[in-house]
């Protein structure tokens, strides 16, 4: 090796363990800096349980611990000091947040950056002119006609082809149990999928296959959603830096996603989308920009909204009726009032009949909200109308799940799944959102409500005049797993049998 050969390798050495040890002392003094901020020191007991587990000692979910707190709280609020959070189930705070004060409190760039690489510049990533931009555009697409009748026409052909067989199929073999979480997540990858891209992933079909793009899609959510729960966000990126551990599984499980939205763009831009009645299609119809990377992230986004939350709300809506079968019986006495005695799926406007299954539906989601918290970030000091002083920067989390069980909203019977709360002469009443905010309030209010209600009320309708469906352990703790979404640890066993009454249908 020459001299020459013998310095470059000397200096290039020299030089990595300069940048190394560089980033290696600017990430320490980050910590200590962030450190300083949160205050771990904090001596409070909330704090000190939060830090130390010791509430998982009394309660099954951190979630439920949190409504604890907030059911003894004057106020409806309480402080994470150590996580600079202010969490609230004060409905006056709500409106503030999500209406009053609105553009004090956007996503913020600590929820952006972790969700970031898998949501990029979607609408549920976005602030500010971004977001308003897309929600226009959102809102005009998913209030369209066409676009309610494709997605009803999407969710018919699943039930009647893939949902009834395969619970059907159950029944003739009876012995073994049905992990009805997992159907019902299958069955809402499907459509979503087929809503989005036009794509169809098959999950429901009689084998259950493995889908490697909703295996991905899981992962990333799962992964992206235990950014949020690491001491500090120094450690995730740390770890997306030098690409180990659960960022190297979160980066590959984004590439799946990202290579097949990048061909199922490029397949459109190939054969044209006019006539197709798919988001994507229309999305490339409307925007007419060649940002592929822009169209993947609005996409994505609506995978994830319309995926996991409506297998959630639904697995939620069976927990809580097996166990109510007074509710279970007046359901079925309005879906033979209201359905054709020899169709299996309800019509559109068969559904906007539907006013206790509607009602049974809502307060299912006040028990168990698909999105337990929502949290934004303060731009500027301000105080909330209970006199709870917020600081710049500090995160703010409304908690539709802890509120839903708090007396002081909803009454004495607030833990009891009562339908009747949400009818007057029959006729199902919408509360105020700010209440229940379980599909947000104000202008950040979920664009996809309606269709998500409709593709629910038709799961419902389907399944519950033609099966009895069974919880095998209807009493066991629940318990959730960590994700963007509620997620219930262990899936939903159940027993499924042909109701006799409607044997002959």
């Amino acid at each position: 090796m020459s001299f020459e050969d013998s310095l470059q390798s000397t200096m290039s050495s020299t030089c990595s363990f300069l940048f190394f040890s560089f980033t290696f002392l600017f990430s320490i003094f980050s910590l200590l800096i962030y450190i300083s901020r949160i205050k771990p020191w904090c001596n409070c007991n909330t704090c000190k349980s939060y830090l130390t587990m010791n509430w998982s000692k009394n309660f099954t979910n951190l979630c439920d611990y949190y409504t604890h707190l907030l059911q003894n709280s004057r106020t409806g609020t309480i402080h994470i000091h150590v996580l600079a959070n202010t969490i609230t189930s004060n409905p006056q705070n709500v409106e503030h947040i999500l209406k009053t004060n609105f553009n004090n409190y956007p996503k913020g760039k600590p929820f952006s950056a972790i969700l970031g690489d898998l949501l990029g510049r979607g609408i549920f990533n976005a602030d500010g002119d971004s977001w308003k931009f897309q929600r226009k555009m959102a809102s005009l697409e998913l209030g369209s006609v066409a676009i309610r009748s494709y997605a009803m026409e999407l969710v018919t052909e699943e039930i009647k082809t893939r949902l009834i067989p395969i619970i059907a199929t159950n029944i003739e073999n009876n012995e073994t149990c049905l992990d009805l979480q997992d159907i019902l997540r299958r069955f809402s990858f499907d459509n979503i999928c087929k809503f989005s891209f036009g794509l169809d992933p098959c999950c429901l079909v009689p084998s259950l296959p493995v889908s490697n793009l909703a295996n991905a899609f899981d992962l990333a959510s799962k992964l992206s959603a235990e950014r949020a729960m690491t001491a500090s966000p120094l450690i995730w990126k740390m770890k997306r830096f030098f690409n180990v551990g659960s960022e190297k599984k979160l980066r590959e499980s984004i590439k799946v996603v990202n290579d097949l939205t990048n061909e199922m763009i490029k397949q459109r831009r190939e054969i044209g989308f006019d006539s197709r009645n798919d988001l994507l299609s229309r999305f490339m119809g409307s925007l007419n920009v060649n940002d592929d990377e822009y169209l993947r992230d609005i996409v994505v986004s609506f995978l994830l909204a319309g995926r996991d939350t409506i297998a959630s709300a639904l697995t939620g809506f069976f927990i809580l009726l097996s166990k109510n079968p007074n509710v279970e019986a007046k359901i079925r006495v309005e879906l033979d009032r209201v359905m054709d005695p020899v169709h299996e799926c309800a019509t559109f406007e068969q559904t906007r009949e539907m006013h206790y299954v509607t009602a049974a539906i809502y307060e299912s989601m006040r028990l168990f909200p698909p999105i337990q918290f929502d949290s934004k970030y303060a731009i500027e000091d301000d105080v909330l109308p209970d006199g709870t002083l917020v600081r710049k920067g500090s995160r703010v989390t409304y908690h539709p799940y802890a509120m839903g069980r708090m007396e002081k909203i909803w009454g004495p019977d607030c833990l009891e799944f009562k339908p009747e709360r949400w009818l007057k002469d029959g006729v199902f009443v919408p509360k105020c959102p700010f209440k229940y905010p379980v599909f947000q309030a104000g202008l950040r209010v979920c664009l996809g409500k309606e269709l998500a209600i409709v593709e629910m009320k038709s799961v419902v309708a389907a399944l519950v005049r033609r099966f009895d469906v069974r919880v095998v352990e209807p009493n066991r703790d629940i318990r959730f797993a960590p994700g963007l979404t509620a997620t219930f640890r262990g899936g939903l066993p159940i027993k499924v049998y042909e109701r006799t009454y409607n044997a002959k249908i």
